[in-house]
């Protein structure tokens, strides 16, 4: 019997998408997955301007369309931004909010990482948070623009779309009529 690494984290808890992105790796339950990073650092906001300007201006659709794709569909973009808006205008509070995300999204990709640095991070770096935070799920293959249905649609297009012939072949078929 092999003991588990110590690094590891157990994903069995954890839901797996139905039918996640072609190029989505898929973690099967009862294994180990050895904790990583982010792929990207918190400061690298600007290596995807349009992300960064969306967040800075209107962090609510970052945030919704983080939570879509992080709640596999259970929740939807625009509920999670109206809430994400909400809690801003009433308490000024939504970082804890989405922090919450944060770590769920940790746990699904088996990321190392606390509760409590998860807070830090947000609270104090809110927007470059969000924006590492969409980053990675770009990584990992999800357009998050497209919301979690729209991936899973991508997903089983690309699974059965029969490969396309290159211009310029064309494949002859003789039809025979046969008259009696």
């Amino acid at each position: 019997m092999k003991p588990e690494p110590a690094m590891g984290i157990p994903v069995a808890d954890h839901p797996q998408p139905s039918a996640p992105p072609a190029n989505m790796s898929r973690v099967p339950q009862n294994q180990v997955v050895f904790a990583q990073d982010f792929s990207t650092g918190l400061c690298d906001c600007c290596s995807d301007c349009s992300v960064c300007c969306l967040t800075l201006w209107c962090p609510c659709i970052t945030f919704g369309r983080i939570a879509e794709i992080v709640d596999q569909g259970s929740s939807s973009c625009g509920l999670s931004g109206t809430l994400y808006c909400v809690l801003f205008a009433l308490t000024g509070c939504q970082w804890i909010y989405s922090c919450t995300y944060r770590s769920k999204m940790k746990a699904i990709f088996g990321m190392r990482g606390d509760c409590c640095g998860d807070c830090c991070v947000h609270c104090c770096f809110e927007q470059c948070a969000l924006c590492q935070e969409y980053r990675e799920l770009q990584r990992r293959g999800y357009d998050p623009a497209l919301g979690w249905h729209g991936n899973i649609g991508r997903a089983n297009q690309s699974m059965t779309t029969p490969p396309s012939m290159a211009s310029g072949m064309r494949r002859e078929v003789e039809l025979e009529l046969s008259i009696e």
